[in-house]
């Protein structure tokens, strides 16, 4: 991980490089890493030729040498001055001070209740926006120049390999990362974005996973339960590498997606316990939720290839890439990273982006909308590239579709075409609703979005292409301190301008950004200051607010006279991000809007009021403190009180769960001489993931029941959730 004290960033390390180094510790200096390791953050770091120098002492200086790749990938690649190398506390805390090097793991999807019965499908999970990460090998970030889109995958965005045939033998850590395929896309789905499932000749049915691969699961839950059981503050570099240990073991027989569950809660830990990184404790349940419900059906045997996940790789598509910019979107991060996301589209309504993320915050957001983009010999800037086009020959494009200039790639700036041009049946012809059914499934358990380094999911036929943006036309309603409630028109009809906004609340429109350098909020209160105002959006879905959509660009509605009025040079669209809206850019006289009832303003959002949250709470409290902290607060009368609520509140499972989980939190087995044995972990893990499998599902649904005319059922987990939007969420457990 990236130190805040260190001025220069270490390299990333291969998981097993840091748990053999943890290995050959003795026992008294493995109970000294943790504070070795914190100790570092005031160490200095030279870095000479590529090769890194980190002083740890008078007599001790730690040297790495990473390869090609920038990463530290063989314990020959670490190197200590000092007598007791390499099994010193020096060379094992400084690599324990770097990040996890990024491998090329599957991308865990989310599962459906019927997996957890037996054999199931997936389905596309829900999407936010890019992960505001630098685009690197996960080695130290150099710029000079214009920036330049290359390198490797970031492990971010979003979309689910296709699922490869369980293998049967090991597999060598180079055997996963092979050379840049070339593939032939899909006929895309014209409503959908990416396209249907291409012909594929007839395999058998799955048979489960190998023998190795379960022990390897076994394992891997082992060092999972451990880690949930000691909580945030306990699990320090000795359990980490426990679980890298395990988590490589699962690389080698095949078993990706564990792998990169394994490696995200790695990251989320040692995010949560730097006292100079913002807490992400949701991302750290989420990923830990992700890692054990894997290993739960894999280790049990479960044939479901959806389990194995697979090695991503990047493509080449047959042919020249006709690309046209849509918009560009301001990326700021953790770790003071800053950048610019440009999306395209092509003919067939694939999205691909242009990627700028490098560290310098938003400062750098804000410079990085008109700053200069290389992609091999061709150099534009964004934001001509967003309102133009791009015509690329050789194209390389990783599996969450982002352009790669590989060795071969040309690039030609082409003209570009507005919105109403621009595939509007692939962005534009899906009414809200139905894309929140789409993007949120209601009866599947919510994947970790953005859970560690934020690793998202997609479609086996999704592989290669970014995630679709939100498209609609609505017309401005009020305003809601710095959102706007709007109300949906109709798609697509030829009496638009005197159609009329569809039935029910208004959705919620947000800034993709509330930075003050950005001019989300300049153009946020410009627009709140017209109601009635009708103009195109396009943005993301808000997963926490599934009734609340992320605005990036907007544009004039058609068919309509009280819409925006933009400049030529601008293409029909304006980047809420970068661009100003003045107010020679509205019309003089806008219709009056139909009043707003004030209690639509709460109806918008789920209801802060769930009970939802005692459940929450304590699965929350489990992962960041521990069994023991769970055991202690599940003693007072306040638990019997929640449990009483939730009960009464209709959600009998989740007051059933919460009580046993406290239980067996509390438990401790005795042995035949009625001393205390110890706690049993997998019991333990088994009721963390049933609760927490549980609150996924619920939160789904009380998120999908906000949607106006949503209609849904259960989601096969116990929960049927139905959400009344004056009242607490109402609950079925039957």
């Amino acid at each position: 991980m990236t130190r805040s004290g260190m001025t220069t960033q270490l390299p990333p390390v291969a998981p097993e490089v840091f748990a053999v180094a943890v290995e050959s510790l003795t026992t008294r200096l493995r109970g000294r890493l943790d504070a070795a390791v914190e100790a570092l953050a005031a160490a200095p770091v030279t870095v000479e030729g590529g090769t890194f120098r980190v002083r740890c002492g008078e007599d001790a200086l730690v040297t790495l040498a990473p390869d090609q790749s920038g990463a530290v990938t063989d314990t020959e690649q670490a190197r200590c001055t000092c007598l007791l190398a390499p099994r010193c506390l020096h060379r094992t805390a400084v690599l324990g001070a770097c990040p996890v090097a990024v491998t090329e793991p599957a991308r865990p999807v989310v599962i459906a209740p019927s997996v957890l019965a037996g054999p199931g499908t997936a389905a596309e999970p829900a999407g936010v926006g890019p992960l505001a990460g630098p685009d690197r090998t996960a080695g130290p970030a150099r710029t000079t120049g214009p920036a330049c889109i290359a390198g490797p995958d970031d492990p971010t965005d979003g979309n689910r390999p296709t699922a490869q045939p369980i293998p049967t033998e090991r597999v060598s850590p180079s055997a996963q990362a092979g050379p840049t395929e070339r593939v032939r896309p899909a006929e895309p789905n014209r409503l959908a974005g990416p396209g249907p499932e291409p012909d594929r000749a007839p395999t058998a049915a799955p048979t489960g996973p190998a023998a190795a691969q379960i022990r390897a699961a076994a394992d891997l839950w082992t060092a999972a339960a451990a880690v949930l059981s000691a909580g945030t503050a306990g699990t320090g570099a000795v359990l980490q590498a426990e679980l890298l240990r395990a988590a490589h073991t699962a690389r080698l027989t095949g078993l990706h997606r564990a792998e990169a569950a394994a490696l995200s809660v790695v990251r989320c830990l040692r995010t949560a316990r730097d006292p100079y990184s913002p807490g992400r404790l949701a991302e750290l349940v989420t990923a830990l939720r992700e890692l054990l419900l894997v290993v739960h059906l894999l280790k049990a045997g479960d044939p479901e290839p959806a389990l194995i996940g697979a090695v991503r790789r990047n493509h080449r598509p047959d042919g020249s890439l006709r690309l046209y910019g849509v918009c560009r979107e301001p990326v700021i991060g953790a770790d003071d990273l800053g950048g610019v996301v440009t999306h395209l589209l092509d003919d067939d309504g694939r999205w691909y982006t242009l990627r700028d993320v490098q560290p310098g915050g938003a400062a750098r957001a804000r410079r990085a909308g008109t700053a200069l983009v290389a992609i091999r010999s061709f150099l534009s800037d964004h934001f001509r590239v967003s309102r133009g086009g791009l015509i690329i020959s050789g194209a390389t494009v990783s599996p969450e579709g982002r352009l790669i200039a590989e060795r071969g790639v040309r690039a030609t700036f082409a003209a570009g075409r507005p919105w109403t041009e621009a595939a509007p049946a692939t962005v534009f012809a899906r009414p809200l609703a139905e894309s929140a059914a789409v993007r949120f499934p209601a009866s599947l358990i919510g994947a970790p979005e953005g859970a560690g380094d934020h690793e998202g999911t997609g479609d086996p036929e999704d592989a290669g292409y970014a995630r679709p943006l939100i498209g609609c036309d609505v017309e401005i309603a009020a305003t809601d301190g710095e959102d706007l409630l709007v109300r949906e028109l109709p798609c697509g009809g030829d009496e638009f301008a005197s159609s009329r906004p569809v039935p029910g609340p208004p959705v919620r429109l947000a800034p993709a950004q509330g930075h003050p350098a950005l001019a989300h909020t300049a153009n946020f209160r410009q627009l709140g200051a017209r109601p009635g105002l009708r103009i195109r959006v396009l943005g993301r879905l808000d997963p926490d607010r599934v009734t609340t959509l992320r605005a990036l660009a907007v544009g004039p509605a058609p068919g309509t006279g009280a819409t925006l009025r933009l400049p030529d040079d601008w293409q029909g669209r304006a980047d809420l991000g970068y661009d100003l809206l003045q107010s020679d850019h509205f019309p003089p006289d806008i219709p009056p809007s139909p009043p707003t009832p004030s209690s639509y303003a709460s109806r918008a959002i789920p209801s802060a009021d769930s009970p939802l949250w005692r459940v929450r709470r304590l699965v929350e409290l489990a992962v960041t403190g521990g069994r023991r902290i769970a055991a202690e607060s599940t003693r007072g009368n306040d638990h019997h009180g929640h449990a009483a609520v939730l009960r009464r509140s209709g959600l009998v499972t989740g007051s059933d769960l919460i009580t046993a989980l406290g239980t067996v939190a509390g438990h401790r087995s005795l042995d035949v001489f009625g001393r205390h044995s110890g706690a049993d972990p997998d019991r333990y893990a088994t009721q963390w993931l049933a609760t927490t499998v549980y609150l996924a599902a619920a939160e789904a649904d009380l998120r999908h029941g906000t949607w106006p005319g949503h209609e849904h059922s259960g989601t096969g987990t116990g929960t049927g959730t139905r959400t009344d939007t004056d009242t607490d969420t109402d609950t079925s457990d039957s």
